[in-house]
Order: structure tokens, then sequence, then C-alpha cells
């Protein structure tokens, strides 16, 4: 494919998806911030059906397909990492993604919060690469190096590779796992309705009798 061919499927699959994303209003920050503050879960179950079908998909392409036994950079850095990163989120008030589709829409706080990303990113890569040297993959050998604010391992292998076992049995535990906390919901939900319509009977039923 030339690259006007790569180029243009690019950009029809990307508004593809971001028509898509703004028409439903996914939105990952709020999968989890709606469930835990207002107790609602349209975006969380819109989330965990994405990750099933993206586990099976992934983990079946690895074990059938042509995908190989990946390697990663795994440590407590990713983890404090992500949940700095997910405190920007809530503070900004979306995803990455939502961001893009609110500056898209006109929202001058994303445009912001997106304007400050990039920045942010330029100017800690900026330091990272001026204090932090050798990169990540050379320090990560499983013993803490505070020096380098490294604190796991590198060319970590996967569970296949160490295992023998297929990639997509642990994908339908993981599916299954998943699948599970969906159906939590399913229920919390109908609990929650449960309680509304038995708290709406008296009300209405103290309405008809005055009248």
């Amino acid at each position: 494919m030339s690259v006007v061919g790569e180029c243009l499927t690019a950009f029809i699959f990307g508004s593809m998806v971001g028509f898509l994303v703004q028409r439903s209003r996914f939105c990952n920050t709020a999968a989890l911030r709606d469930a835990m503050l207002f107790k609602t879960y349209r975006n969380t179950k819109a989330l965990l059906v994405t990750m099933m079908i993206l586990t099976i998909g992934f983990t079946t392409f690895m074990t059938f397909g042509d995908g190989k036994p990946l390697h990663f950079y795994v440590g407590l850095n990713q983890v404090i990492g992500l949940f700095l990163f997910g405190i920007g989120m809530v503070l900004a008030g979306a995803c990455t993604v939502s961001t893009w589709v609110k500056a898209g829409e006109g929202n001058v706080g994303a445009i912001w919060a997106l304007l400050f990303t990039f920045i942010g990113m330029f100017l800690f890569s900026l330091v990272w690469s001026f204090i932090y040297w050798p990169p990540a993959g050379a320090t990560m050998n499983g013993v803490p190096n505070v020096a380098g604010l490294q604190f796991g391992f590198a060319n970590a292998s996967t569970l296949q590779e160490e295992t023998g076992i297929p990639a997509v049995f642990f994908g339908l535990i993981q599916t299954g796992v998943l699948y599970a906390i969906y159906r939590a919901i399913l229920r919390k939900e109908r609990r929650i309705e449960e309680q509304r319509s038995a708290a709406r009977q008296p009300a209405t039923s103290s309405v008809e009798a005055a009248v």
C-alpha cells in the first residue's frame, strides 16, 4: 500500500472511531469514576465488553496466528506512573481519547488539558534523558535501582513462554473474570432499580389516596 493509501486508511478508520466515541460518550475515566462516585455503570459495562473482546482476539492471535511471545518492561515504576496518569485523567475530567473528542467539540478545558499533556510529556522526556541514563532496559535487572527510578525487570517474558500453555487459555480465564464482574454489575443495577421502584410506590399510593 502506498503512503497516500496508508494515510487515507488511517483517516477513515480514525474518523470512524472518533465518531463512535463522540456519539457513545465512551470514556475510560468515566467507566471507573462514575461507578465509584455516582453508582452508574454505563461506561463501565462498555469498557468490560471491550476488554473481553480484545482479550479473546489478542490471545487467539498470539496462539494460532502470526503473533509471537512478547517481552515487556515490567516494574513498580509502571504502577506509579499509571496511578499518577489516572489522577491526571480524573482532574482533567476525561481520558485521553475523550479529551480529543471534547477538544474537537470546542471544550476549552479539554483543549488546555490536551495542550499541557503534550508539554508535560515533552519536558519530562528531556529531564529523563538528561538525568536518568542509561534507559530503563539497561537498569531493570530485578534489583531496586533508586537512582534510575527502576524497580522491575527488562524483557520480562509472558506466561505463554514461561509455562508453554497457550495464551488463549489465560485469555479465557481473564475473560471469565471480566464477565463475572459484568454480571455482578447487572445484578447490582437490578437491585438499585428494585429499590427505586419500591421507593416510588408509597409516594404513588399517597397521591392516589389524596385524589
